[in-house]
């Protein structure tokens, strides 16, 4: 199999590693908090897409819109497994922003700032005193 073959075979999953670095490079190097949320936010997106990706066989029919004409076997359905574990996370991730996001609102409040290190140059100063 050339490169170009893999490429084009495996573009939703390439995409998917391409989105995961982007978000981790966006968590790991931001200071501001509501950057690293979306940063957290693509991670997950990535996550979801290489997994529904690879969740999905071409060729093959979802269980619920099954043919009654077909006789029901693992060859002829999608596992619909994949889909609902994440739906699943995507509830679970949009609670995780809200729950951040209302954080970062709280500290930008006490601090009047989103910059990570300057809330923590704050938070040592609150102890000595």
């Amino acid at each position: 199999m050339s490169f170009l073959q893999f490429i084009t075979q495996h573009y939703y999953e390439i995409a998917a590693i391409i989105l995961f670095v982007i978000g981790f490079m966006g968590l790991l190097l931001h200071k501001n908090l509501v950057k690293k949320i979306i940063g957290l936010n693509i991670m997950d997106t990535a996550i979801y897409l290489f997994v529904a990706s690879r969740g999905y066989v071409f060729g093959r029919m979802a269980p619920i819109m099954g043919d009654p004409s077909i006789p029901a076997n693992t060859e002829t359905y999608i596992n619909p497994l994949p889909t609902g574990l994440m739906l699943t996370g995507i509830v679970v991730s949009v609670s995780v922003t809200a729950v951040s996001l209302a954080l970062v609102q709280r500290l930008y409040k006490k601090y009047h700032t989103v910059n990570l290190d300057e809330i923590l140059l704050l938070v040592k100063k609150e102890v000595k005193t």
